[in-house]
């Protein structure tokens, strides 16, 4: 009898080796938030990951919450230290907590075995534990050295779209799996352009070795739309998308909703027409059209070699984008760039960012006297909407006024809240894909709006400075010139008699001016206007 049952068990534990499907649900326990503890018995999507760990090296999901993935990784951590001599497991989260959690999951599962499938354990703590067969689980957080030193036979990353320099642990990582590991990367989704994100996009693309699995909220068996609903009212609509979801699209944090960016890519985006300049960075949609006026932005780089110079070419009233330009053009070079590109385009308003190295490029266009250079005053409160280029210095006020925009704490909130405006409701047309790739990485992050870490946004903020100045600036200047035009017809509607005009302008009355408008000083004497009324 005693015989026959250790053929039983030898039976069950050759069973449990060969199988990590069969070895989770016969015999591992979980901890389940509700129900206590109880077999982990797999739900099918569960047991087809499950399948999947263990047929192909690297493996990244995409998933929903609460669907038991990182339970489901401690499940298969287990079976592969349990049953298997020398291997290391190592564990990354976004913080200790979370990397914990996943290695006391493995603890109870290894808690609830029958003696006869337990080993012996070297050591066993809240971060890590190490069998007599040399193999062990550890459980850290992230940093950039994170499984540098390791020897790895798994690596796991938990939330991976959320930890902080994920994309230098996995270089790291690298080195140490290259002699055969596995890895699990798992995450919710946190918009586009991230690490997650760019793996995803590759295993998709066939470029990389990641096996994709998306889990969808439905795919749960005890989740029915309802369960959905009651996510939009705890969460909020924005957060529960992405963390029920597992779509890359209506996650995140960014600052233009990505379908809207997506609609521009599908509906709008197309190539230039021209690509020019020497290093061909120019790109070219509309060629300048002499009765538009038009608006360029330049956004100067730091010079240290990671950002870009760039600039946008709108048409004015009707914001269509002309042209764009993103390179590494020197500050006196941009500043000759600059000035030929706006003189091309009806010597457009040029507006450039005059932070740090801007002034550089700036100097050197208004040491060539360009007419039409955007001028703001100091103190912000105003522009100067009749002559960007400031000849007259008699003006106390024109004193006051630099050249350039100035992008501070007070005014990037401004600036970028009228883009996000704008793009939202389309009123712009955007043929850039550069354009459209830097907006899908622009994100809020720590309460400000930045490019996403190893991103640029010197588009991003070019583009913004040209609908603002666009809706304030230019928006003034046109109501001022309306307003004159106005005026204007209403006298010309008075069949032009000089008489009745020049009543309506006497000498000293109250509220009109001291002088006759119609007569212009010439230095020497008098030169009647009345001529200009017909």
């Amino acid at each position: 009898m005693a015989t026959d049952f250790k053929k039983v068990i030898k039976r069950e534990y050759l069973k449990c080796v060969d199988d990590p499907v069969y070895f989770m649900r016969k015999y591992c326990t979980i901890q389940h938030p509700q129900r206590g503890k109880m077999k982990f018995d797999l739900y099918d999507f569960q047991e087809d990951c499950l399948r999947k760990f263990h047929e192909n090296r690297y493996n990244i999901i995409l998933k929903s919450r609460q669907l038991g993935i990182s339970t489901l990784s401690a499940g298969y951590s287990l079976w592969m230290i349990l049953f298997h001599a020398d291997k290391n497991v190592l564990v990354i989260a976004t913080g200790k907590d979370t990397a914990k959690n996943l290695v006391t999951k493995v603890r109870v599962m290894f808690d609830g075995l029958p003696q006869w499938l337990r080993t012996g354990t070297e050591e066993i703590n809240k971060l890590s534990i190490r069998f007599t067969n040399g193999s062990q689980i550890k459980a850290i957080a992230s940093n950039e050295s994170a499984g540098r030193s390791e020897a790895l036979s798994l690596l796991i990353l938990d939330e991976a779209a959320f930890i902080e320099k994920v994309d230098e642990i996995w270089t790291a990582a690298q080195q140490t799996l290259a002699t055969g590991g596995d890895a699990i990367v798992l995450s919710t989704p946190n918009g586009v352009g991230n690490w997650f994100h760019q793996q995803w996009v590759g295993a998709e693309d066939g470029t990389n070795e990641f096996n994709t699995i998306q889990l969808h909220w439905s795919m749960h068996p005890e989740r029915e739309q309802d369960w959905r609903d009651e996510q939009n009212k705890i969460l909020g609509p924005s957060k529960a998308a992405q963390e029920c979801d597992a779509d890359f699209l209506t996650s995140g944090e960014s600052v233009v909703d990505p379908q809207i960016l997506q609609w521009y890519k599908e509906n709008m985006v197309k190539a230039p027409v021209l690509e020019e300049g020497i290093d061909r960075n120019l790109w070219i949609w509309e060629q300048p059209d002499y009765t538009k006026g038009y608006i360029v932005v330049g956004d100067v780089a730091r010079g240290d070699g990671q950002d870009y110079s760039a600039c946008q070419v709108f048409e004015i009233s009707d914001m269509k984008q002309c042209a764009e330009y993103k390179g590494q053009l020197g500050t006196t070079e941009y500043g000759h760039f600059l000035i030929d590109l706006a003189t091309k385009y009806n010597d457009a308003l040029l507006v450039v960012e005059n932070n740090n190295i801007g002034w550089a490029t700036l100097q050197t266009i208004i040491d060539r006297g360009y007419k039409n250079l955007f001028y703001q005053s100091k103190d912000l409160k105003y522009v100067d909407t009749e002559n960007q280029m400031n000849t007259n210095k008699y003006r106390a006020e024109d004193r006051s006024m630099v050249a350039g925009f100035s992008t501070t704490m007070k005014t990037k909130p401004l600036i970028i809240a009228k883009m996000e405006e704008y793009t939202r409701e389309k009123l712009v047309k955007l043929y850039s894909n550069r354009l459209i790739d830097e907006l899908f990485v622009y994100i809020y992050h720590n309460s400000k709006t930045e490019a996403m870490q190893g991103y640029n946004d010197d588009l991003v903020m070019s583009y913004s400075i040209a609908l603002w100045i666009r809706d304030t600036a230019l928006r003034i200047q046109k109501d001022r010139t309306d307003t004159q035009w106005k005026l204007m017809d209403s006298m010309l509607a008075n069949n032009g008699n000089k008489e009745e005009l020049s009543a309506g302008f006497q000498k000293g009355t109250p509220g009109h001016p001291q002088k006759d408008p119609f007569e212009m000083d010439t230095g020497k004497d008098k030169e009647d206007l009345t001529w200009l009324l017909g």
